[in-house]
């Protein structure tokens, strides 16, 4: 983030119009996904659609990210990645979470850890197969694991 950047998002920050702001000039996403996956490409296409500025990084060390980032065996998906904050300051967003629903964790900003959409259900974001549509959930979750639905798509 430049120094301009923030500035704008400690002013903004102080008048209470971050959501709204942000939501304007694009937030930052960092996604670390494998050299080779396809569908998380379409995911990192799917955010960039909705406004996102990623920056995407190729690893083989995906599970290494994943432990760093207190996620659990039952979180887990193919891609994790970082937005309102760096790997440890920033929430967690792990799998084919849609768009809409981390704008709304950065506008809600929940004591939560992040959202994971476990697994790869077919028809989330960089998931998608003609008209099927999987039922899924989107879990909010905090550093100790514990999950509640924060979205559900049926």
């Amino acid at each position: 983030m430049t120094p301009t950047r923030h500035l704008l998002r400690a002013a903004l920050l102080a008048g209470g119009m971050m959501g709204t702001a942000l939501a304007a000039a694009g937030e930052a996403i960092t996604v670390y996904k494998s050299p080779t996956c396809g569908c998380c490409s379409d995911w990192i296409k799917h955010l960039e659609d909705n406004g996102f500025e990623v920056e995407s990084h190729d690893t083989t060390a995906l599970n290494q990210i994943k432990v760093e980032a207190g996620l659990t065996r039952n979180l887990a998906s193919c891609h994790t990645a970082f937005v309102g904050g760096d790997r440890n300051t920033g929430y967690v967003i792990e799998g084919h979470v849609p768009a809409q629903d981390i704008k709304r964790l950065l506008k809600e900003a929940p004591q939560a850890r992040g959202l994971a959409v476990p697994g790869m259900p077919i028809g989330s974001p960089g998931m998608e197969m003609g008209d099927r549509q999987d039922p899924y959930t989107v879990m909010l979750f905090n550093d100790n694991g514990q999950t509640r639905p924060f979205a559900q798509y049926d």
